[in-house]
């Protein structure tokens, strides 16, 4: 059952349309097949919104230092301001497709900003670290809503041609990547880390008047009740997790400790309760026919692998930088820019040639030169600094991620095109859930460690193992070529 916003013609559905419905909007079926004349306009406002959620996702690892200081708070409690908000994510990634299915993504797109908005200028006002790490999720949950929206909004807009629209998402991603370390240096150095939240407020500003001006109206869709229970559970369950692994980073505590057991003991119950759950429930917060065939569960594993290699491991390049080699934060910020710089280089020709090269090629070669970049990020080959190796060594892996980002972004599309929200959910959740395992496992040890820097190193060097292990699965996957 469908209830239509007033809408103009050429602003529908255009997947999975039923024969009734192509009856119904013979017209505004004909302008998808060619699509809609404003949608650079509208890819416009879209990547502006995604440009600011790249932009505080890379902006705050050059400030961690900082926050941890001003705020007198353990280095694995500040790492909460990164998984709190990629556990945030976690739990409205599944569910925001859905939700701008049925409210319509104009709407769902304008709320998540206001959403996402107000909590950054809470976020900067914040007084101690456990404020700002519940203001971090509240961020999360407007941020998090942007991609499924965005990528809705932006399939419809763009018609035959919207693989390569969202393939483009992987250009400007990185372009927060570039600005939002050296941004963060910046704010760290000759102001305080508090910028790097009031700089999302005029931006946000911006983006929230020019989406209600210029984004179509959508199809709204009857998607059924939203599967609240497992939402509460699939977030305590990765909730718990996280205490275990920041109460194990207590030096006091060791693994056979009461309290770590519990909370692992807990996070093994709820993950077991979802699962059961998820199998018994009408609407799913994870669709299980999206699980059941061999490439979906390659593709989630993939993705799980590249969150923590890139998403989670990568935000902390910047304490990487000032712990082991001693260098300013702002030149820690531009050491993390380098590795967007290589994504842009890389992502723009990759998205064009996917229909020639198909999925694993890119993945394959981009997976392995992320893996090479991390070993070599590990290593510093005498008579050469500390900056410009950092730089080179990030690069590397940049390309790596321009390689593989569309590709993978694309490649599970292609198996189901009439599932395009869904699987923009859970593809952003699995990644969601590798950054928080990284980052989580990482700071934890780093909290224990006599040499932070050190085993920082060791993570990045050590995680190339993951990574390249995902090649033999990507191989296996069936490759497609042409328009999807």
């Amino acid at each position: 059952m469908k209830n239509e916003e007033s809408q103009p013609l050429g602003h529908g559905d255009s997947l999975g349309t039923s024969a009734g419905t192509d009856l119904e909007h013979p017209v505004e079926i004909a302008s998808h097949a060619v699509g809609d004349p404003n949608r650079w306009k509208i890819f416009a406002v879209v990547g502006s919104a995604l440009f600011m959620a790249s932009l505080d996702l890379t902006i705050i690892g050059t400030a961690l230092p900082a926050i941890h200081r001003s705020l007198h708070a353990p280095i694995n409690w500040t790492a909460w301001t990164i998984t709190a908000s990629t556990l945030g994510t976690v739990v409205i990634m599944p569910i925001a497709g859905g939700i701008s299915d049925q409210f319509g993504r104009k709407r769902t797109f304008i709320i998540s900003a206001i959403v996402f908005t107000l909590a950054s200028l809470a976020c900067g006002l914040a007084s101690n670290i456990y404020l700002l790490v519940i203001l971090r999720v509240v961020q999360a949950l407007g941020g998090g809503a942007f991609m499924p929206s965005a990528t809705g909004i932006v399939a419809d807009s763009f018609g035959p041609n919207r693989d390569r629209a969202i393939a483009m998402f992987t250009s400007i991603l990185p372009a927060g990547g570039i600005v939002g370390p050296v941004l963060g240096g910046f704010f760290v150095t000759y102001w305080s880390w508090r910028g790097i939240f009031f700089i999302n407020v005029p931006i946000g500003i911006i983006v929230i008047i020019a989406a209600w001006h210029y984004l179509p109206r959508s199809v709204r869709h009857d998607v059924g009740r939203a599967d609240i229970v497992g939402i509460v559970l699939i977030g305590l369950t990765v909730l718990s997790a996280m205490f275990g692994a920041t109460i194990l980073g207590s030096a006091h505590t060791s693994p056979s400790s009461p309290a770590f057991l519990g909370c692992v003991g807990f996070a093994l119950l709820l993950g077991g309760l979802f699962a059961r759950h998820e199998m018994r429930a009408n609407n799913p917060i994870i669709p299980l026919h999206l699980l059941q065939g061999k490439s979906f569960l390659i593709m989630d594993l993939v993705n799980l692998t590249y969150g923590a290699a890139v998403l989670g491991l990568g935000t902390l390049v910047p304490l990487y930088a000032e712990d082991r080699f001693h260098i300013a934060p702002l030149q820690a910020g531009t050491v993390l820019a380098a590795r967007a710089v290589g994504t842009i280089a890389v992502a723009g020709i990759a998205s064009f040639l996917l229909r020639r090269t198909g999925f694993r090629l890119p993945m394959i070669i981009g997976m392995s030169t992320i893996a090479i970049g991390s070993v070599l990020m590990f290593y510093r080959p005498p008579g050469i600094g500390a900056f410009g190796w950092l730089a080179f060594t990030t690069g590397i892996t940049g390309i790596g991620m321009g390689a593989a980002m569309p590709a993978a972004n694309n490649a599970t599309l292609s198996f189901a095109t009439d599932n395009i929200a869904a699987i923009t959910g859970l593809r952003g959740m699995f990644r969601s859930m590798g950054s928080i395992i990284a980052v989580s496992v990482m700071t934890a040890i780093v909290a224990r460690s006599s040499d932070p820097g050190m085993v920082l190193g060791w993570g990045f060097a050590l995680v190339a193992i993951p990574v390249l292990g995902m090649i033999p699965f990507i191989i296996s996957l069936e490759d497609h070529r042409g328009n999807w």
